[in-house]
């Protein structure tokens, strides 16, 4: 029976903020991630839901650097309106260029925690991190179901054949989920 199954749901958020950008969505800090993982759960009860990214520094004269961290802060605060809970990693600097650390091995920590405290039926990962694969076998091993949801324009083949199952989502579909600004005219 499907809707007595419980869900939790994994954002790789980085990899959905540059999946979603190469597909020309924006408006990514007012996104209904709620109403996303609820359309992708179906008639599953999530348990909970949560976003996985590596924090935005910078320092107070680097003015690029305040306005990411003022942005990453207004998508942090969105995301706790809508009860999801914000796992958070650091970026590095390597050669001018950011790299993102822990964030993965915290997704891995949560799903084979989850498993082993049997705190799911199945987990839904919105990552195309093939780093996730051990992970997702081991919950497998454990008897949970672990759903790759990728996008259609970039699939993970490698994440397809290591999930249970898996969904590829489609521009129309992830455009259902952008809010859309009201302006009130007086």
């Amino acid at each position: 029976m499907e809707n007595s199954k419980r869900a939790i749901v994994l954002i790789d958020g980085s990899n959905f903020y540059f999946k979603m950008k190469s597909l020309g969505i924006k408006g990514l800090r007012k996104y209904d991630y709620r109403g996303l993982c609820g359309h992708l759960s179906g008639e599953r009860k999530i348990v909970t839901i949560g976003y996985y990214v590596g924090v935005v520094r910078a320092a107070f004269n680097d003015s690029k650097g305040q306005q990411l961290r003022r942005a990453q802060i207004d998508l942090f605060n969105r995301l706790r309106d809508q009860n999801i809970i914000v796992h958070k990693g650091y970026l590095m600097k390597n050669n001018d260029k950011y790299h993102e650390k822990g964030v993965d091995v915290k997704i891995a920590t949560d799903l084979l925690v989850g498993a082993y405290e049997n705190s799911y039926d199945d987990a839904i990962v919105i990552s195309s991190d093939t780093d996730l694969i051990p992970a997702m076998q081991k919950a497998k091993e454990l008897k949970k179901n672990v759903e790759y949801v990728g996008f259609g324009h970039q699939p993970s083949l490698a994440l397809q054949t290591a999930a249970t199952r898996s969904r590829l989502l489609l521009v129309e579909e992830l455009e259902k989920f952008v809010v859309k600004e009201i302006k009130i005219e007086q």
